[in-house]
């Protein structure tokens, strides 16, 4: 099986590229390409099963870039990559969305619950969703993807910066949340599952556990030998601060897919929580 993946850069195209080559080898035959210019609308798409899109802009400050590279970019682009994967008979388009497109900053997320998105990121995924969803055919499937909080060895993001503060402070808040999160090796085996048997529709994976914030923290310190004491003597301050304070909900806030929205027909959860985090704080010197 081929499968393209857009994207030179990205963390998780990389990500399932090393894991396929690692536990698939002879399976499938893996290419990346870069969007940054036009050379991508002269390659052959025809003999690739399927596309892995997962090129895009994800969260850049406001001052960064103009608002309407979000939409240039990760509509815009997806769109015509899509057309043109079709057009030279690209069996699947697989498109890496986000679990933003709904705009819920804290509570739970339904099977029901309407996309309704707040920034130009989640906003602009959407947009890109539904105009792939008008290019749908039994000859070409469009599959989506709209992951919560991914984490691994070598990620940024709100993992990197917790992993951060594990390895410094002496004391963290006690504060019982939830979060759905993914770690990486089960994301990209649900995306090999998706291309291997060409599901189509919209996914929204996460670990079979909701994490808490606390405990992430707790087990990260204690991967590198290190302990922290957890209190419950500023959770005044967290409650008073989650709703006017952005950073402080990301990371004690709760925010979940409801567990019924993540089963599906194979198992993907290969790797536990305590495991996952065993494996992404390994050999940080690599990073």
């Amino acid at each position: 099986m081929k499968i393209l993946i857009t994207g030179e850069k990205s963390y998780i195209g990389n990500s399932f590229k090393k894991y396929l080559e690692e536990f698939y080898n002879e399976r499938y035959e893996i290419d990346k390409i870069s969007l940054r210019n036009s050379n991508w609308q002269v390659k052959d798409f025809s003999k690739y099963d399927a596309i892995l899109h997962v090129a895009g802009i994800v969260h850049a400050k406001s001052n960064a870039v103009d608002d309407s590279l979000y939409y240039a970019v990760n509509r815009d682009l997806t769109y015509q990559l899509a057309k043109k994967a079709k057009q030279e008979k690209v069996k699947q388009f697989i498109f890496l969305s986000t679990m933003s497109v709904y705009g819920v900053d804290n509570g739970t997320i339904y099977e029901d619950t309407i996309p309704s998105p707040v920034t130009l990121y989640g906003k602009s995924k959407l947009e890109a969703e539904k105009l792939l969803k008008s290019l749908s055919t039994s000859q070409f499937v469009i599959t989506i993807v709209r992951p919560p909080m991914v984490y691994g060895k070598g990620c940024g993001g709100n993992y990197k910066k917790l992993s951060k503060i594990s390895s410094f402070v002496p004391v963290f808040p006690k504060y019982t949340n939830s979060r759905s999160m993914i770690f990486i090796e089960n994301l990209v085996e649900l995306i090999r599952i998706l291309a291997e048997d060409q599901f189509e529709g919209v996914y929204c994976p996460q670990n079979e556990e909701y994490v808490n914030t606390s405990n992430m923290v707790e087990l990260i310190a204690k991967e590198n030998g290190r302990k922290i004491k957890l209190t419950n003597k500023v959770n005044f301050l967290i409650k008073l601060a989650l709703k006017r304070v952005n950073l402080v909900n990301k990371i004690f806030g709760t925010l979940v897919y409801d567990k019924n929205l993540s089963t599906y027909n194979k198992p993907y959860n290969l790797v536990s929580f305590e495991e996952s985090i065993s494996k992404a704080e390994a050999d940080k010197s690599g990073i």
